[in-house]
């Protein structure tokens, strides 16, 4: 343990105890139904989940996972209400992984936020052994939301937004899979996460200005670095 006292003195700033142990993701940032971005029964509501895995492939089961997300018409939400949760669709939620590593959040389809670029959720992941959290997309799969044009009259997608989009044109097939979600029977969207090793998921970096722009660099986690600009939050939405 370091001399706190002798720190103090020579100027530095003592360790927090983030940098020491951890993580407290179990305190005070979770809360009551932050997975829940609309309420059960809602038209067009969708259940997006998946497992977290770390490197050797292990569920995580201490992990938050936070997604962001335009609305249905491709309109970048910017409302307040996150934690309130009375109703209001805010485009964001937080979701504690369980036992098994498992995360879910009931929300909608986003919609494409420019012309012919595909729908995605950008998604954060707090997890243990990093000292910053990282960025990440889940991308609709290819399907009824990616080859028609949007039900609500959003911004019109092409024939293959998938294979439009720059970041996912820049990417080869097998890393380009690790973004795009999973329909499932049921009707879900499955998204799993892979921090390290084979099938890690493609991790991205934020530019420093402006702040809430991702730019196409990609990140492995074990190139991360804490230089990285996240997005603003808001309503203590990752902030």
């Amino acid at each position: 343990m370091s001399d706190m006292g002798g720190d103090a003195a020579n100027g530095l700033l003592p360790p927090t105890p983030g940098q020491t142990v951890g993580p407290f993701f179990g305190f005070a940032m979770p809360y009551e139904r932050s997975n829940e971005l609309v309420e059960p029964g809602t038209p067009g509501a969708v259940r997006l989940h998946g497992i977290v895995r770390d490197g050797a492939g292990d569920p995580v089961p201490d992990a938050l996972v936070e997604i962001w997300q335009a609305d249905p018409a491709g309109a970048v939400v910017a409302r307040s209400g996150s934690i309130l949760r009375d109703g209001t669709f805010t485009g964001w939620g937080r979701a504690e992984t369980n036992r098994e590593g498992g995360y879910w959040f009931r929300t909608l389809s986003p919609g494409a936020t420019e012309p012919g670029r595909a729908p995605f959720f950008a998604v954060t992941v707090f997890a243990r052994g990093l000292q910053d959290r990282l960025f990440t997309r889940a991308y609709l799969p290819a399907g009824p939301e990616t080859s028609e044009a949007d039900p609500l009259e959003g911004h019109p997608l092409g024939a293959d937004p998938l294979g439009a989009d720059p970041l996912l044109a820049s990417l080869e097939p097998e890393r380009r899979a690790t973004l795009v979600t999973a329909r499932e029977p049921d009707g879900s969207l499955r998204f799993d996460i892979r921090m390290q090793g084979e099938g890690e998921t493609v991790f991205l970096r934020y530019d420093h200005a402006p702040a809430d722009q991702v730019s196409t660099d990609q990140v492995s986690t074990d190139q991360v670095s804490t230089d990285q600009v996240p997005a603003a939050g808001r309503d203590g939405a990752g902030a």
